[in-house]
């Protein structure tokens, strides 16, 4: 493998050197952060006959192949851009953003808890493509609404021993494992995964699969509770429901100040708010606090197949507006290439 992804104190490394080593953002240094994009179905497959055809192209049915081969196509680009890394999950997102009731079926783990060999090709595509590139990817394994397909707490800890075995064997050095997307939200029916127990899991997925760093997310503007923030290797913010900068700096400020801190790197990995032509954003906040920043972008209602990188069937290139805004932002960021 080529690329190693690597934590000394508050920064992140890149085979030994800090990311983005010597630049400045108006006259604060973002060395060592990490900026990412949410793109959570990136390697899904829906398993609902039911709901699959809901999913088809403009131009053929839906190909969960496809989705992952034009999704790899696009990364060249991202990375021109400045972009550290991608969050991807195992058991995907809701295709519509937000949604209380979610009948798609596109766990990647079978109701035992069994990785399907199918998820892991194409999870394993999108590892060694970033790798290729010199980004990571900030693997989740369990998604709320889909975590519930599984059929109890022995088929979640064999989701995760089997998905860290996964990773272990193939030597992946690009990798961050996030335990749960939002592990605080209500859709989570298993106590192993909920914030009281998920140290559990975190312990786990450390002996199976040593050397990967790991970490677990909450609803936006939700500091970790101490336990879980003492035993994550680094530390998941997600700017959801955070209407204003100040919001995002605040919970940073709380993060920094909590005792169980030990100066992990801190990133938002899930972010759904703009503005990034203003002179004061989340992004902005997230950056001025020294934390790294993650775009969250989904399909809104009577939106174009051009828009959002979560909702299926997704269209991977930086041609919408609110894609070119956060692209061109983190390009003036990093100094990398805007898009046109």
């Amino acid at each position: 493998m080529a690329t190693k992804i690597g934590i000394e104190g508050e920064t992140f490394l890149l085979n030994g050197v800090p990311t983005h080593a010597g630049c400045r953002f108006r006259g604060r240094s973002i060395e060592g952060l990490l900026f990412v994009s949410r793109m959570a179905n990136a390697i899904v497959n829906d398993r609902n006959p039911g709901t699959i055809g809901v999913w088809e192209y403009a131009d053929g049915p839906w190909s969960a192949e496809r989705n992952t081969r034009e999704f790899i196509a696009a990364l060249p680009a991202y990375k021109r851009c400045g972009l550290d890394a991608v969050a991807v999950n195992l058991q995907g997102g809701s295709p519509q953003g937000y949604s209380w009731h979610q009948p798609w079926k596109l766990s990647g783990f079978a109701p035992d808890g069994a990785p399907y060999p199918d998820a892991l090709d194409r999870l394993g595509q999108v590892v060694r493509a970033a790798d290729a590139l010199g980004m990571v990817v900030n693997l989740g394994l369990f998604y709320g609404a889909a975590a519930r397909s599984l059929t109890g707490e022995a088929a979640v800890v064999r989701a995760a021993t089997e998905a860290c075995d996964w990773l272990a064997a193939g030597g992946f050095g690009n990798v961050l494992l996030e335990i749960g997307n939002e592990i605080d939200i209500p859709a989570f029916s298993h106590d192993i995964i909920k914030p009281e127990r998920c140290g559990e899991l975190i312990a786990l997925a450390k002996a199976r699969a040593p050397g990967i760093a790991v970490s677990t997310s909450f609803k936006g503007g939700v500091v970790p509770p101490d336990h879980l923030m003492a035993a994550s290797d680094y530390i998941l913010l997600h700017g959801n429901r955070v209407d204003h900068p100040d919001g995002i700096r605040a919970q940073v400020a709380a993060t920094r100040a909590s005792g169980a801190y030990r100066g992990q790197p801190i990133f938002f990995n899930e972010d759904d708010h703009y503005d990034c032509d203003a002179a004061d954003n989340n992004f902005v906040a997230a950056v001025e606090g020294g934390a790294g920043w993650g775009f969250f972008d989904y399909r809104r209602i009577r939106e174009g197949f051009v828009e959002g990188y979560q909702s299926l069937p997704v269209d991977w290139g930086i041609n919408s507006e609110r894609k070119r805004g956060f692209f061109r932002l983190l390009a003036e960021m990093t100094g990398g290439e805007a898009p046109a």
